[in-house]
């Protein structure tokens, strides 16, 4: 790994460590954004070996602030759900950029990094680092959250979760998703 990229990911992790949220990540209390980051950069490193700049960026960065919009702030239900997520990509993907023409990088890389955060083209296009992206996100998802969701929802409602999770992974991500129930 570069210095530009140690760096950049280090600017990146000082930002998710503000995160007042807190998560226990493999028995340890974290940052939420920052342990939710780390988790997603080790689910990325196993899913691709040798991962682009752009996709650990990305991955790093794909809760940057997040906790500075709550989901209180948009209206109940799906339609207000998905457009807090939508706002959500924006915001990460212009943080990110800032952060990271800080640290001297190209246009063409910053852009790739904010369609990545934003999931430009996911299931329209074929594009393996997007995929990995997905599934990252999907295991550290499942790897957090997965427990608490099952003692809050309806058996039924859960299987729908668990369906729809499963449906955005690739087989890869599907196989290691299987490891960790």
């Amino acid at each position: 790994m570069d210095a530009r990229l140690r760096d950049t990911l280090a600017a990146i992790d000082a930002v998710n460590a503000e995160d007042p949220n807190r998560l226990v990540v493999r028995g340890e209390e974290r940052p939420k954004a920052l342990g939710e980051a780390e988790l997603a950069t080790d689910w990325v490193t196993q899913l691709v070996p040798e991962p682009s700049a752009a996709l650990l960026l990305a991955v790093r960065a794909h809760h940057l602030r997040r906790w500075t919009i709550p989901r209180s702030t948009y209206p109940d239900g799906r339609a207000g759900y998905l457009r807090w997520r939508r706002d959500l990509h924006d915001v990460h993907a212009d943080d990110v950029a800032v952060i990271m023409g800080e640290h001297g990088w190209d246009d063409a890389t910053v852009t790739r990094v904010q369609d990545i955060i934003r999931k430009r083209g996911l299931g329209r296009i074929n594009d393996a680092e997007l995929q990995a992206f997905e599934d990252a996100l999907c295991l550290v998802f499942i790897e957090t959250q997965y427990d608490a969701l099952a003692g809050r929802l309806a058996d039924e409602t859960m299987t729908n979760v668990v369906d729809k999770t499963l449906k955005k992974m690739s087989a890869q991500g599907q196989a290691l998703a299987a490891t960790l129930r």
